[in-house]
């Protein structure tokens, strides 16, 4: 039970729990049913089809006998938080207060480990609801560093994501988001900024700028999310991390010549500290 008055902090409180922050602060508007199977229809066809925009979703989906107009495409797609790749896809609404960084990676060639980290939060669905995901992933090896799981999509989950991939295999030389408002915080910047690490954004609407991170989520989907029922928040958590697990240690990798992800990432890391 957390407590608002003690002098342990809500983080700490939080950390003792096993929750994050972000299910904390949590406050949700309900949906109807129909409204939650028509979200999971919708991150079907968006997965399969992100350049697909709201009027070509209401077709597809009049197509299939749904009841729907437009607007209420667009606005379970922002609640959601996906847009058609022609436009800035990311998870959150960019807020033009905070500062936007320059893409980095145009044209780089990609040759070791903690080169370029990135991130990106995506829709998960529940049995009799959603919530959403967050993940790290290495661009040389694939291995996903660190995730989370939040009821809501807001900052405080990716940064304990990102604080517990820094601390448990050190800083990367870049780090890549999109210029949604949950990455261009200064809170989730600030932690970059104060460990030395270079920030790249995707420019508006280039889809490929991030597409490690989407290929995975693509993954996720296709080979867990969409073959299982998760009856809560839990078991989602717990499905998935064994998901994540396997992609890591076990699954080979066409780009890695049939590696594994982390074997890459481990063997990579050794060699340089032998080498060192």
């Amino acid at each position: 039970m957390i407590e608002k008055d003690s002098v342990v902090t809500i983080a700490d409180q939080c950390a003792l729990l096993g929750i994050s922050r972000s299910t904390y602060y949590y406050r949700r508007k309900g949906e109807c049913e129909e409204n939650i199977r028509l979200m999971n229809r919708l991150d079907e066809l968006h997965t399969k089809h992100p350049t697909w925009g709201s009027r070509k979703l209401r077709d597809a989906l009049r197509l299939e006998k749904w009841k729907v107009n437009r607007k209420r495409i667009r606005r379970l797609m922002r609640l959601m938080g996906i847009e058609t790749i022609y436009q800035a896809r990311n998870l959150s609404k960019r807020n033009h207060e905070h500062k936007i960084y320059p893409y980095l990676l145009r044209n780089a060639k990609i040759e070791r480990i903690n080169q370029v980290w990135s991130t990106d939060i995506t829709y998960i669905r529940l049995e009799s609801g959603w919530c959403y995901m967050v993940a790290i992933i290495d661009w040389y090896s694939r291995a996903i560093l660190s995730w989370r799981l939040s009821n809501t999509c807001d900052r405080f989950f990716c940064i304990d994501a990102l604080e517990e991939a820094l601390q448990k295999y050190g800083n990367p030389e870049v780090f890549n988001t999109d210029q949604g408002s949950t990455f261009t915080s200064p809170d989730f910047t600030g932690v970059l900024e104060n460990s030395n690490i270079a920030i790249s954004m995707d420019g508006k609407g280039r889809a490929l700028d991030n597409v490690l991170i989407e290929r995975f989520w693509r993954t996720l989907k296709y080979d867990e999310i969409y073959l299982k029922s998760y009856d809560s928040f839990n078991e989602a958590r717990q499905q998935i991390g064994a998901f994540i697990q396997e992609y890591n240690n076990s699954r080979p990798h066409a780009k890695l010549d049939g590696k594994v992800p982390m074997a890459v990432y481990m063997e990579y890391r050794d060699y340089k500290n032998e080498a060192a």
